[in-house]
């Protein structure tokens, strides 16, 4: 099993709009960087857990944990002109771009806002704590995921 983190803002697609949709599962569209589209193509698999992270909101922090209860499949909001995520570039018999479907496992019972993590020892080396990423979707590693878990 591997452990990440999954980006999302809020105002977007938060916490609050997975516990709406049917059986708490959605798909995570609209990833648009290489880096991420690669761990969502090649790397997550079936039953790994990720961190739902809230950022460009205040305070940015984990808010729940949730599963991948599909692997990476083609993104097919990169070919609708109508969506917010619609690459021109993209081309069906050659996607450029994948994503997973998530499932909410469990709600922490309060946000773990970004300034606590910073200051929990153990998690220095947390890629979302590093300057300037700016990745939607980042490895976290066995002991990372477990001290969170224990905030």
């Amino acid at each position: 099993m591997q452990y990440w983190l999954m980006k999302t803002e809020p105002s977007t697609f938060g916490l609050h709009h997975l516990q709406q949709k049917p059986n708490q599962t959605a798909y995570w569209d609209g990833v648009r960087n290489y880096q991420a589209r690669n761990m969502l193509r090649d790397q997550m698999k079936r039953g790994d857990l990720a961190l739902l992270y809230h950022s460009n909101c205040s305070p940015p922090g984990i808010a729940a944990v949730v599963e991948i209860v599909r692997e990476g499949y083609v993104d097919f909001t990169a070919f609708d002109p109508k969506s917010h995520y619609y690459d021109p570039k993209s081309d069906p018999t050659h996607p450029r771009w994948f994503m997973v479907d998530i499932k909410l496992v469990n709600v922490f019972e309060r946000f773990i806002p970004l300034t606590e993590l910073r200051m929990q020892p153990g998690l220095e080396e947390l890629v979302i704590l590093r300057k300037g990423n700016r990745l939607s979707i980042t490895p976290v590693t066995r002991a990372q995921w477990d001290i969170i878990i224990n905030l």
